[in-house]
Parts: C-alpha cells; structure tokens; sequence
C-alpha cells in the first residue's frame, strides 16, 4: 500500500500545474517584460515583431493584448467589468473621450505611478490613498504640479497583486478604502512611449515625446509623422513635422481659427506604409502661439545656469553661492521627482536675493530633452547657458591669486560679442570645459561643510566635458549629449584647455550619496547601472557591479591627485573666522 507521501505526490503536482496555467493564463508578466532593457542593446535575434503596433518601430513595453490597435489620442476605456475583460481581453470597446475631463495616470519605472489629476478637479488635501483593481491601496504622496497645465501630481506604489494581471488600470484617489469598489475604464500609460510635454515658440511648436527614436544618433524621418491637435481624431488638425531628433520633435502651428478651444490636446501621429496612422499617447497640450511682446520687461542675463535635480538640497545652496559669485546670474532647476527639501532651499535662496527657480519635471530618464526644453524656455531671457550639474564646480587656475570673487570671472572664459572669431568667419556657440573627477577622499558621509572642503584627492586624468552655449548658436533640432550641444551653421565650439578652466566634478563621494545614483540614470540613452549590460560603459564606476553594493575601500578609491585648489579657494573668499574655526554661507 502507498505511504501518504507517496499519495501526495500527484496532489502536489497537480496544485503546481495548476497554479503555474493560472498564472499564465491571467498573463503574468516580470518586470524586465514590462520595461526591457533599451533596444540598442538586446540582440536583433530578441525583438519580436508585434502585429498590433506600428510597422518599423521597436517593440514598446508593453503593447496592450488587443485585436485592434486602440488609439491612444487621448485615452482608452473599457466599459466591462475588469474580470471580464480579461476573460475576453479582445472585446475591449475603444474610443476617444475628452482628457480634460478625465485624470490620467502613467506607469513609471520601479512600478511607481504617477497619477495626474484632472485640470478641472479640486483635489482635496485629505487624498491619501490610490485605489487599485481588487480594492487594493497604496498611499498617495503629491509629488508636484505640471508647469504647462497647473495639473496637481500624485506618486504611488503599483501593488503587488495588480502586478501580475493585464491590462493594468489606472487608480482614482480616495482618501479612506471602501469595503468594496469594482475599478473599472483607462489602462495605466507607460513612461516609455508618451509625449509629455510642449513648448510653443513663435515660430513653431517643440513636443517632447518618448519611443520614437530609441537609438542615440538614429532619428527617424519628420515625414513619418504629424502633430495632432484635439481630442477627436476625425475633426482632428494636422500639420507638418519640421525636426525628429531623440526626444524632441518640431511642428507647425496650425491656423489661428482651426482650433475652437483656447487649450487643446497635442500629440504625434505616426504615418505608416500601410496607409495607418497610430496616434502616441499624450498628456500634452497646446496653449496657442505665443503674443509677441511690444517690449521686454524682463532684463536679459548675460549667464545663466540649468541642471536636473534629484534629492540634491544639501548640496544646491554651495554650488549656488559659488556660481552666483562668479557670475551666474540666473539659476534654472529641472526637478526630476525628489523627496528631499528642495523647494524649502529654492524659497531660502530666494528670500537672500538669489534668482533659483525649479520646474518640475517628472519624466523619466528625459535629461537630454529636459535640457532642450529648458534652452528654448529660456532662450528669450538668457543669452549663455550654463549647463552643469550640482555636483560640478567650475574653477580656474587664474584666480588663486584673486583675494575675493567676482561675477566677471565667468564671463571671461566667454567670447567677446559681435564679430566672427574663427575660420570661414564662424563666431564661438559653445565654450566646452574638461571635467576633473574627485574621489570619496575618506569620506564616510557629506561633508558637512560642503563638496568642495570635503572631497580633495582626484584621478589623475581629465574626464569628459561640459559646456556653456549660446542659446541663440543652437541647432533647430535642440540635438545635444548632455555634454555640449550642436550648433547651427556659421557657429563652432571652442575648446579651454586645463590651465584656463576646469570643472571640478565630485562625482564619487561618500558611499551613502553615491549609492543613490543606482536608483536610475536620467539620460535617455545611459543604461541603468542595475541593468547588466554595457559593462565597459564609461558612464559606469570602475570596480562595481550591478547592486549598489559598497566595494571594499571605496573611501580611498579613485585617488590618484591631491588637490585642494578649490577648497583653500573657497575658504578665501567665503570663509567667516570664528572662535572654533572658518565658517562657510552653506553650512
């Protein structure tokens, strides 16, 4: 006779096999299938065509399980109970709805969400939740308001359990959890195939879009697309694709009395082969063209300063004081979603007569196109731009002899205005200075009297660039690497070499700052670190792996030079004597 383990061997099994077809059948996905890594580095072999999507484009995570591809224009509903749907997921009814109507929410990596509210809805400061399929919840934090449409913003976490099934729906917010709610309508948009912004010149329209042109230095043709205005794609207007480069694509405006409502949708609409048209998923819109001043009220700054930031609060009011007193004259911050105290450090810097202003920029992995954005948003109060991160200090060796700064000494390092200065008569759009990149320095936290005083021992070997453009020099296409720019012809960049300028790059501080870095990298085309790919990136660490785990000796690591040119510096100009030593403005 069998033992009872013997008998509860095919139990098993068979709650094993069943377990595993549920799944399956409930399509289960992994995270990597819901955002892959970037094409540009999977083998060709991996890409699988999709019948649902339009032809030449690479595979978009994911493509929603439906016989007909909806149009993404606005938004996608569903009008049947969600565990209908995914019993019949191809009798989805698709149609174009009035997204100002509506609130739209976007998938983001890390299974976060991002849930934009609707211009039209008062939120109310009790919203703490967002409610998922299953009644599930997870707590709703504001994150920050869209500049463009004054939308308030909410970040959650997608729960576990929502995970495992297709579609995923967007959640509404709520402030406590009912004992039972059936979700029902939009599928949750993914970061990765979205326009997300648009910016009208008076020229033309800039969008900025994501999965269109997935490979750095690949662009695909303007005549493949159009701009689409409105939320009806039948009495939608068309006009024409002027630039397709990376993320940032260029339009006509459209006549003055073709739209009827002052703001509108705006999105892209890619023209295929087979006479289809596929319309990108938007949460952009269109404000008109905009009036032409009679005169400029504002002061144009000679330099101005843009970055991204994430969580660098502790860090902004150094760089900000150093570079104010150098000549910088305006600060403009791309805030990429941090948690930290930012806004409190923006409105103290301001309060002591600094010009800081940060704009919130929730996209992910989009710092080329945040900093186009920010070049033509500018354009018309700035005529240098600055383009460093917080964690960089230019510096010169030429003022080691200079008892106290001075805002001309930046201003230096730029060409003198008005006649060409170099071969076929070409006038400098671009001064491009060399990085220095410094060490943890046997630093086991931040220093607590700021980067420079902290971090002192460097490799030896100058690394990459960065640059300082002149807006009006930039290319139509708004093309750049983050490093420099292209510029249009009749322009060159000028190169300074180490004994004019430097940037001091603190780039590989103590390892609770720097392990922060794993979280993601906001470059379009930088594979994430935890990603195991590109592993001779010179974008990666020398000596770590894909975890952000700490190497042993990383507080003597990347040391090869002694250098405290910067901190004596510093502490000259800015240090205050007391009793227990110098004191900086940062501290």
């Amino acid at each position: 006779m069998p033992s009872k383990s013997t008998r509860a061997i095919p139990l098993i099994s068979f709650i094993f096999f069943f377990t595993l077809s549920y799944n399956l059948s409930r399509e289960y996905l992994s995270v990597k299938e819901v955002f892959p890594p970037p094409q540009s580095l999977k083998p060709s072999t991996l890409l699988t065509p999709n019948p649902n999507r339009p032809p030449d484009l690479e595979p978009i995570p994911p493509a929603p399980h439906n016989s007909n591809p909806p149009n993404y224009a606005v938004i996608q509903e569903r009008n049947q109970h969600p565990y209908d749907n995914r019993l019949f997921p191809h009798d989805h009814h698709h149609h174009l709805a009035n997204l100002s109507t509506n609130s739209i929410s976007i998938l983001l990596p890390d299974w976060e969400v991002l849930f934009i509210a609707s211009p039209e809805t008062s939120v109310s400061g009790d919203v703490n939740l967002c409610l998922f399929e299953f009644n599930k919840t997870s707590p709703a934090k504001f994150a920050g308001v869209l500049p463009s449409t004054n939308q308030k913003t909410f970040l959650c976490v997608l729960p576990n359990r929502v995970r495992m099934f297709r579609p995923m729906l967007m959640p509404i917010l709520i402030e406590s959890v009912p004992s039972e709610f059936h979700l029902s309508g939009n599928e949750l948009l993914r970061w990765s195939y979205l326009v997300c912004e648009s910016l009208s010149t008076e020229n033309d329209v800039v969008l900025f879009a994501k999965g269109l042109n997935n490979r750095q230095g690949i662009n695909r043709s303007p005549s493949e697309f159009n701009c689409i205005f409105g939320d009806n794609e039948s009495n939608a207007v068309r006009t024409a694709v002027t630039s397709s480069s990376q993320e940032v694509f260029r339009c006509l405006h459209p006549e003055p009395t073709a739209l009827t409502s002052v703001t509108t949708k705006i999105s892209l609409e890619i023209r295929s082969d087979q006479q289809k048209k596929f319309v990108v998923p938007s949460v952009a819109y269109y404000n008109g063209r905009p009036q032409r001043a009679i005169e400029k009220s504002e002061r144009k700054s000679l330099l101005c300063a843009c970055t991204m930031v994430y969580n660098v609060a502790k860090v902004l009011k150094e760089w900000v004081v150093y570079h104010f007193r150098i000549g910088v004259e305006k600060f403009i911050l791309y805030d990429n979603g941090g948690d930290d105290e930012l806004e409190r450090i923006v409105d103290e810097l301001s309060r002591e007569g600094y010009d800081v202003k940060s704009r919130y920029w929730p996209w992910a992995k989009m710092q080329e196109a945040g900093f186009s954005h920010c070049a033509v948003q500018n354009k018309d109060s700035c005529s240098w731009m600055m383009f460093v991160d917080v964690d960089e200090f230019l510096f010169s060796p030429a003022w080691l002899n200079s008892d106290s700064p001075s805002n001309g000494m930046l201003k230096s390092l730029l060409p003198s205005p008005g006649k060409p200065n170099g071969p076929n008569k070409s006038r400098i759009g671009q001064v491009s200075i060399k990085c220095l990149e410094f060490g943890p320095s046997n630093q086991t936290a931040h220093p607590k009297n700021g980067v420079t005083q902290g971090y002192t021992c460097r490799r030896k070997v100058d690394q990459r660039h960065k640059s300082i453009v002149l807006l009006e020099a930039m290319d139509i296409t708004l093309l750049n690497v983050i490093h420099h720019f292209v510029l249009k012809e009749g322009y060159r960049s000028k190169y300074l070499g180490l004994s004019r300028a430097v940037v001091n790059h603190y780039k590989y501080q103590a390892w609770p700052e720097f392990k922060t870095k794993f979280r993601r990298r906001v470059s379009a085309y930088v594979v994430d670190w935890k990603d195991a790919v590109n592993p001779r990136s010179q974008d990666r660490t020398p000596g770590l792996g894909f975890s952000p785990v700490e190497p042993k000796g990383w507080a003597q690591m990347f040391c090869e030079v002694e250098d405290k040119r910067l901190k004596e510096l510093a502490v000259r100009w800015f240090g205050i004597e007391t009793s227990s030593g110098y004191h900086l403005p940062w501290e």
